[in-house]
């Protein structure tokens, strides 16, 4: 019986999947740091600085 290698070449399918989940991923990180800057915005506008340092430490930890 043939043992599987650890380092095989993946179905198509499964990569497919991979590529697939890691678009989406990078595109709601993509959104979330464009909202977060418009929330950022929006703060400094308001002169909310609790507000204001909530959202920076929150896109700080997405950059």
């Amino acid at each position: 019986m043939k043992k599987p290698l650890l380092n095989a070449p993946q179905k198509p399918e499964v990569m497919d999947a991979l590529f697939a989940e890691m678009l989406l991923d990078k595109a709601l990180l993509s959104f979330r740091k464009e909202q977060l800057r418009k929330e950022i915005d929006q703060s400094l506008q308001d002169g909310n600085k609790e507000k204001f340092m909530q959202l920076t430490e929150e896109l700080k930890k997405l950059l």
